[in-house]
């Protein structure tokens, strides 16, 4: 070989591996392709609940590099998830499980209603929407008003031309809304069934608009862990439904999605996009949450199998047939992390790095040791899929003794491109912006 020639491969040999040392490496329980240890079944399952301890004053999450964090709003109830009106206006759901007498009893019952309590996670629902306005000079929404109230433990929320769509425990519910108004007096109209209670294991429901607003997507959680109320139980459930607005007709899209929250639109592609809590009880390390782009009668596992074709042998009886059409996530984002909110930034007032990748909110494990979650992660995108080893945007809502301060839930993107998180254990608003 001519040495110029093999000093030119040499080189470039070099750079490569100096390249690959230098990328950052995919945490463990992240990425397209986890690596998945063997099923650890628990037959006493971990309880590892982070006690609340809420902030004071003056503390604050801890946040990216070029970054800084302040408080929109403070003393609400539970916030729990938020949407941006066109106008700006952020509307709240201030929000808790409503009474589910079927699903604390027994043993089993007894204790999770007890660490659900020492999670901050048991208080009434205030069942209201706040609406926040504007933004003085400390970062502070300028006006905070009651929106709607007396619904019954709602989450998500989608506009349509007047009609503003709230999605309650139990119900999709259609009220009237103009642009401007602080506040809704009208009753809703229910124009769709949702499956709840007695025992509406994972309650939130939530809704998206498609971009023409012809359809709604509406999320359902499961109604247990792995199905161990029996398969009848989780009728309708574990699944995303499409919602016709022109005929009030509805379909099952997405199934086998344990608990689908966060839904959002992927700017590149238009594909819709969910975050989902997976399912518990298999070790520290099983199953990842994840999020994935949504196919039309997609089948994404539970309860038979999780990540793909992964058996879950608990599950009684098996589902070989189903099993074999599993679709596999695009993407883990940890075990117990609670993933729940997801939001695509498509703003420019964000660092240049941030744009069209997606922001994830780890609501926060109780059943692993050690903790994992309890934090607002950034995964990059190209292309329309995701594109490298999540980011820690917003951090520190554990404090070193292992209590919470807060545990973010929610994410939105406001009408000037800031970063919104709903904190529902601090019962605060964060918004994040460029540091000055």
């Amino acid at each position: 070989m001519h040495t110029s020639v093999r000093s030119i491969l040499l080189l470039a040999s070099c750079c490569a591996g100096l390249a690959q040392a230098q990328a950052p490496a995919m945490p463990v329980g992240f990425g397209p392709q986890p690596a998945l240890p063997a099923p650890d079944k628990q037959w006493i399952p971990t309880v590892n609940v982070a006690p609340v301890q809420r902030w004071t004053a003056g503390q604050r999450p801890a946040v990216a590099a070029g970054l800084v964090i302040r408080a929109y709003a403070r003393d609400l109830d539970h916030p729990r998830w938020l949407y941006v009106l066109p106008n700006g206006d952020v509307l709240v759901a201030e929000t808790n499980a409503p009474p589910k007498p079927e699903d604390s009893q027994g043993i089993r019952g007894a204790i999770m209603q007890m660490q659900m309590k020492k999670a901050g996670a048991a208080t009434p629902s205030a069942n209201r929407i706040t609406l926040l306005r504007g933004i003085d000079a400390n970062g502070v929404a300028q006006t905070r008003s009651v929106f709607l109230q007396g619904l019954n433990s709602p989450f998500g929320m989608a506009l349509v031309g007047n009609d503003l769509y709230i999605a309650n425990a139990d119900a999709l519910v259609r009220f009237p809304y103009a642009t401007g108004q602080t506040s809704i007096a009208a009753p809703g109209v229910k124009v769709m069934d949702l499956p709840g209670g007695p025992i509406n294991h994972h309650w939130t429901k939530n809704v998206i608009a498609s971009p023409d607003g012809k359809f709604l997507y509406v999320s359902v959680g499961s109604n247990s862990n792995v199905g161990e109320n029996g398969m009848s139980a989780e009728d309708g459930r574990a699944a995303i439904w499409q919602f016709t607005r022109a005929t009030g007709k509805a379909r099952v899209y997405a199934t086998g999605l344990r608990n689908p929250n966060g839904m959002a639109w992927q700017p590149q592609t238009g594909a819709l996009w969910t975050a989902v809590n997976e399912r518990d009880e298999l070790g520290n390390d099983l199953v990842p949450d994840y999020m994935t782009s949504v196919k039309d009668g997609g089948f994404y596992g539970w309860p038979y199998s999780y990540f793909g074709q992964h058996v879950d042998a608990r599950v009684k009886p098996p589902r070989p047939e189903l099993v074999a059409t599993a679709v596999s996530p695009d993407y883990a984002l940890g075990a117990h992390t609670a993933s729940l909110g997801l939001a695509f930034y498509d703003g420019t007032l964000l660092p240049e790095r941030y744009r069209g990748g997606a922001f994830i909110g780890q609501h926060g494990s109780w059943n692993r040791k050690p903790f994992s979650g309890y934090k607002v992660i950034f995964v990059p995108f190209a292309n329309g899929v995701p594109n490298g080893p999540p980011q820690d945007v917003v951090a520190g809502f554990l404090d070193k003794s292992g209590k919470a301060q807060g545990r973010p839930v929610g994410v939105a993107i406001d009408k000037a491109g800031a970063l919104l998180v709903a904190d529902d254990v601090g019962n605060v608003i964060w918004r994040v912006a460029p540091a000055p």
